[in-house]
């Protein structure tokens, strides 16, 4: 389980601060697939999760589902929205498995920061760097080829678990989608990775052969000469804002 004051935007206040804004915090267990808010609705709360992951996506004009985000532990989202005069939720959120969040009141943590401008300007520069962190995501996703925006996916879940053998944790349609590329590129890339012993694929797992290999890979840009696979499609541009 995920500690709330680890998390970004909570690491900011003083601990009677942070006390304030747990009593009035909901804990939210949701099945896979559970829906938690869907587009349009009235954005009064943010969420921060501690277990699982939430899926944010939303519908295309031609009716396909674009997943903006999938949000793992310890991240908060939807924390942007309550800056605005009347916020509704620019996407859906559902669970991915097993999930659970906690849900705080938007006018509550407003009510805090406008008693104290020393705790807005620490969350103002928590979420600066938060933002800088998403328009490099952007970037990736814009400039990186397909190939080299799946060893960057592998790499960092290589790094983060500390181990050669990780499971994918996403099914593998979604994964592909998160990096806005269609699940047959995303399984062809998984192929010739494996066929170039820098990696293993069995079902969900995936084995790192070759570290060196695939940090090298993860650092190829099309800007230096790899184009796209693929023409890419940019999910949504939320994104940029702080996870909407």
């Amino acid at each position: 389980m995920t500690n709330v004051r680890q998390a970004y935007l909570f690491s900011a206040l003083e601990k009677d601060q942070l006390e304030r804004m747990t009593e009035t915090s909901q804990t939210i267990r949701l099945d896979d697939g559970d829906p938690l808010f869907e587009c349009g609705d009235r954005a009064e709360r943010f969420f921060l999760v501690t277990f699982g992951q939430i899926k944010l996506a939303r519908l295309s004009a031609g009716g396909d589902e674009k997943i903006i985000d999938i949000v793992r532990p310890g991240n908060t989202f939807a924390e942007a929205l309550m800056f605005m005069a009347a916020p509704l939720y620019p996407v859906s959120a559902s669970a991915l498995g097993h999930s659970q969040v906690i849900s705080f009141d938007n006018r509550r943590f407003m009510a805090l920061l406008r008693e104290s401008p020393d705790s807005c300007f620490r969350v103002m520069a928590t979420m600066c760097q938060r933002l800088r962190g998403l328009i490099k995501e952007i970037d990736d996703l814009t400039l990186q080829s397909a190939t080299t925006r799946v060893c960057s996916m592998l790499l960092r879940r290589f790094e983060e678990k500390g181990r050669d053998t990780f499971a994918l944790d996403a099914p593998k349609g979604v994964i592909a989608c998160r990096l806005s590329m269609k699940p047959e590129t995303f399984s062809r890339i998984c192929k010739n990775l494996t066929h170039d012993q820098v990696i293993e694929v069995h079902a969900h797992k995936v084995k790192v052969l070759e570290p060196a290999r695939l940090r090298e890979l993860a650092h190829l840009e099309s800007v230096v000469g790899l184009e796209p696979e693929e023409p890419i499609e940019m999910p949504c541009f939320e994104s940029a804002k702080g996870r909407f």
